[in-house]
């Protein structure tokens, strides 16, 4: 029975959070600004972080922490690189 409800809680946990991911890519496709598009793909590479987790914990893959990891490394990256690009409008040093 408790192994039952664990399952319907990861179930529902997800489907909220997938949620969350489309209201996220709402905001980013009609968003007043570029900063505002920007912090919502942010919001939802850190949703889609969320999301590999729990699908690790709900098929009993703990090796995929590893690349949810990995994947909240490169959002890091992409965003320091975006936003740097939005401002200076290139990538090298001036």
């Amino acid at each position: 029975m408790i192994a039952m409800v664990e399952s319907v809680f990861h179930t529902l946990c997800l489907l909220s959070v997938v949620f969350a991911m489309m209201l996220s890519l709402y905001r980013a496709s009609q968003g007043p600004t570029v900063f505002d598009r920007i912090l919502a793909v942010n919001a939802f590479g850190t949703k889609t972080v969320l999301v590999i987790c729990l699908v690790s914990f709900m098929i009993g893959r703990r090796d995929f922490v590893d690349l949810a990891l990995l994947y909240s490394l490169m959002n890091f990256i992409g965003m320091v690189a975006v936003l740097r690009f939005s401002k200076y409008g290139t990538f090298a040093d001036t």
